[in-house]
């Protein structure tokens, strides 16, 4: 198994939630999140925020590419975005699974 480190400011926040955690195992994907800590316990919608993290992921990732193989930023971002609305629109795969 090959898990990510947790950043350090959720080390040092006791307030720190995981939100999602994504994995490719048995050849597929696989996701564990916290849905629903917007909608019910501050009353924003679960979509509006689940939206904003999505993008804040893409603009990480974005930043590492850049960071690790030079890449441009706005290149990247703008091939990502593509790549997430050609998958949103037809998917590679079916979404599977429960939810508790």
């Amino acid at each position: 198994m090959n898990e990510r480190p947790i950043p350090p400011a959720a080390l040092r926040d006791e307030n720190s939630v995981e939100m999602l955690r994504v994995w490719i195992a048995e050849r597929k994907l696989h996701c564990s999140m916290k849905v629903g800590m917007y909608q019910e316990g501050m009353d924003i919608p679960e979509v509006d925020a689940w939206g904003t993290i999505l993008a804040d992921v893409a603009r990480h990732v974005v930043a590492a590419l850049e960071s690790k193989y030079g890449a441009d930023k706005a290149d990247s971002l703008s091939k990502i975005k593509d790549s997430f609305l050609d998958e949103i629109s037809k998917p590679t795969s079916k979404t599977e699974g429960g939810f508790t």
